[in-house]
């Protein structure tokens, strides 16, 4: 068994406010049941899971020293978005404490908001070098970011992929929804969850389902969310005469979701570039739902094109009316792609698997560290 380390979480409280980040709370959880001691910082209390108070006997630090970072005396420094206050503050706790820094970056769809794209920019002329030398290495969570922390440089070696998890006990085959039957929507369902709007691909799939499984009876598309674009989009669905095949439903409960994927037939993503919701793909995948969205690095770090689903668009080669077509012609095909759905889930997706591999990493970085400050000290033995 690996040795136990003291892991101190700092999330970038900008960015966990505005973007409800749980990457931390979870990472938070796989830690403490492998055995470390973590604390976090930056989120309101109790948001990310901690160890309990340690004993203040044989020279141990009290709880309330123990709730500030140098206090806490950590062997790694968790920090959240790469260029973030976080990013700083665990640079210079990790320089000071001599201990490890690794960063965590998702990486922003069209860099981010007016604030993200703000801070990132102030943080690379104020503290950008000084985090870059610091850090041990950066956790990019998906392709996005990976190109991201590139951009911000970050060298190619200094970059670890691995993806953000889903609950696989929420999220998972043969959940059902009585969402549905109260709206009177019956037969198979295309589902589309997420802000409506236009410009988000909306359109194109409206189209290419009143084209296609539109003016069959045994099909419906439910676009559940809100957002400013419906008046113009029911227009459209109406132009195109397919108004009793489509429903409009307000975004459902997080309570709600599992069991609404689970009675649905197809998840459409139609949303181009990297404006597109993983996380919302990763809990579809979980339920064994195939899954059809417009190709992208991101989403291809996702998706097995034709294995749980299909991609559209140019990079995949097909548009959209083909895509659903194929799709909704092949019952036997969409079988094998919701046991694939499933099984990409729990091998790449469950937050036990991605928890192994982030604590290798935390090893890695804590090892690294260990013997960058054994080399700094032989000099000074050998004088």
């Amino acid at each position: 068994m690996s040795a136990s380390l003291r892991i101190a979480l700092l999330v970038n409280p900008f960015s966990h406010t505005l973007k409800g980040d749980q990457h931390a709370p979870e990472m938070a959880r796989e830690l403490l049941g492998r055995g470390h001691t973590v604390r976090g910082f930056g989120a309101p209390p109790g948001t990310i899971p901690r160890s309990g108070d340690e004993p203040t006997e044989g020279g141990g630090v009290s709880a309330e020293e123990s709730s500030s970072l140098p206090g806490f005396r950590p062997d790694v420094i968790v920090a959240y978005d790469a260029l973030s206050p976080a990013a700083w503050l665990g640079a210079r706790r990790a320089r000071k404490l001599g201990c490890a820094l690794v960063l965590v970056e998702e990486g922003m769809p069209e860099g981010g908001g007016n604030i993200e794209r703000g801070l990132r920019w102030i943080g690379e002329r104020l503290w950008g070098g000084f985090v870059r030398r610091t850090a041990s290495f950066v956790v990019a969570l998906d392709p996005v970011a990976h190109a991201q922390v590139l951009s911000e440089g970050f060298a190619e070696s200094d970059i670890r992929d691995l993806p953000a998890g889903v609950h696989l006990s929420t999220f998972r085959p043969g959940l059902a929804s009585q969402i549905p039957s109260r709206h009177g929507i019956h037969g198979r369902i295309l589902l589309h969850t997420g802000r409506i709007e236009e410009g988000r691909g909306i359109e194109d799939l409206i189209r290419a389902f009143a084209e296609t499984v539109g003016q069959r009876q045994d099909w419906s598309l439910v676009l559940a969310g809100d957002g400013p674009g419906k008046r113009a989009l029911r227009a459209l669905v109406n132009r195109l005469g397919v108004g009793s095949r489509v429903h409009w439903l307000s975004k459902p409960r997080a309570e709600e979701l599992p069991g609404l994927l689970g009675a649905c037939t197809l998840f459409a993503d139609p949303r181009a570039g990297d404006d597109v919701s993983t996380l919302t793909i990763r809990r579809a995948l979980a339920c064994g739902l195939p899954v059809l969205a417009s190709d992208g690095p991101r989403v291809r770090s996702l998706l097995e094109d034709d294995g749980c689903g299909l991609l559209a668009g140019p990079e995949g080669g097909r548009n959209w009316t083909e895509t659903l077509r194929l799709a909704a012609s092949a019952p036997e095909r969409r079988r094998r792609w919701r046991i694939r759905a499933r099984e990409i889930a729990e091998s790449r997706f469950a937050w036990p698997v991605i928890g192994e591999a982030f604590e290798s990493f935390l090893h890695e970085a804590h090892n690294n560290a260990n013997a960058e400050r054994e080399s700094a000290a032989q000099p000074l033995q050998e004088g």
